[in-house]
């Protein structure tokens, strides 16, 4: 079985699908990887790299595509709403297609994938289940997100974060507090104790408070229920509008002592409930931050811009995205080895093709034979049954 690893084309993005230190371990099994030349490059692995681990390099993009029994990506189209269009006169009937489809924003992309008859695995859709953990790539990017979050807010921030005492006296420390308690929240939590600030965090599923606080963490807890807060695969589910109103009166106060708020409430397939109003940014201090690691869904901050930095009276928020691609060499090895584990999983014992009965290959499966197959998706886009 032959991978082919295309150079990545959206813009900005660093990152590659596979790294050299996983290369061995795919040959073990069996596999041989193409690399497009160059598509390591900008995230610090050179051609070398991979050649001196036996894959091997062509220069033309065509010819990765069309040798490829299995094509891996980061951003495929549909997460590539840029130029990732490109890429599907190269795709052929029974070629295998795995990397991030944002199977969620748009029927219209997937339905283009679709149609080039490939069998395509949308990494988002990984199950959390304990078998899967390794393959989790959407876990991988959003811990280099909070992460990044944090020092793009300690950059921009007028202050320090630490607590010191100097002959000048003493600097107290920086108040953080982090809106959302998924993986990227918890990072961010941590990476800001460690820089030394208070941290705080909010999040509307009641389970998350033990993470926080294992984490350095306080946690804000309001007098306002939520619904059912969290669905079966332990991501956070939308409420209604006055729930949402509700807990943004009650949010004020906290956003409004606070240095740096990191926002990371997201819904999949939803758009990100605004959480921070225009008028709650208001009353933060200027010099104040706000980093929207929603915004690429529309941000949970009334003026967050994607891809902008917008200031009110004073106060900065960052409407950062693809903020993994920011630290692509560590990025790219994360996501390598989340590729390369679900591969050796479809894969294993060098049977010929998935098994499409197995949870993890069937939960991400999402285009084969010219359909959309995958029921979460047929069910979230309201598309009739498929004709047996």
């Amino acid at each position: 079985m032959v991978i082919g690893v295309p150079r990545e084309t959206f813009p900005g993005e660093r990152r590659v699908a596979l790294a050299p230190s996983v290369l061995p371990s795919l040959s073990k099994a069996g596999f041989e990887v193409l690399m497009e030349s160059g598509a390591g490059a900008a995230a610090g692995y050179p051609d070398a790299a991979y050649s001196g681990k036996g894959a091997r390099l062509m220069a033309e993009r065509a010819a990765v595509f069309e040798q490829a029994d299995i094509v891996v990506q980061v951003l495929c189209h549909g997460s590539n709403d840029r130029t990732g269009r490109a890429d599907l006169p190269y795709l052929k009937p029974g070629q295998i297609l795995a990397g991030f489809l944002r199977p969620l924003g748009s029927v219209e992309t997937v339905r283009e994938v679709a149609a080039t008859g490939v069998t395509a695995f949308s990494v988002e859709l990984m199950p959390r289940i304990t078998r899967a953990q390794s393959m989790d790539a959407l876990s991988s990017m959003a811990t280099i997100c909070g992460y990044k979050a944090v020092l793009l807010a300690a950059d921009r921030l007028p202050k320090m974060f630490p607590m010191l005492t100097t002959a000048a006296g003493t600097i107290t420390p920086a108040r953080v507090f982090v809106i959302g308690a998924g993986v990227a929240g918890l990072q961010a939590i941590a990476t800001a104790r460690r820089l030394g600030a208070v941290v705080s965090a909010y999040d509307l599923r009641a389970a998350a408070k033990e993470q926080v606080l294992s984490v350095g963490g306080r946690f804000v807890e309001l007098p306002v229920e939520a619904g059912d807060a969290q669905d079966a695969r332990g991501y956070a589910k939308a409420q209604d509008e006055l729930f949402y109103r509700r807990q943004s009166e009650l949010l004020g106060n906290q956003v409004a002592e606070s240095d740096v708020v990191i926002t990371a409430a997201v819904v999949p397939g939803k758009k990100s409930p605004v959480l921070v109003t225009r008028e709650m940014v208001r009353r933060m201090a200027p010099g104040s931050v706000i980093v929207d690691l929603a915004s690429e869904r529309g941000g949970n901050c009334e003026v967050t811009q994607a891809g902008e930095i917008v200031e009110v009276q004073g106060v900065a928020v960052m409407g950062s995205i693809n903020l993994a691609s920011s630290v692509p060499y560590h990025a790219s090895q994360m996501y390598a080895r989340n590729l390369s584990a679900f591969l050796l999983h479809l894969y294993r014992d060098r049977r010929p093709q998935p098994d499409f009965e197995d949870e993890i290959a069937r939960e991400t499966l999402v285009t084969r034979g010219g359909e959309i197959v995958n029921p979460r998706l047929r069910e979230f886009y309201a598309l009739p049954g498929i004709q047996s």
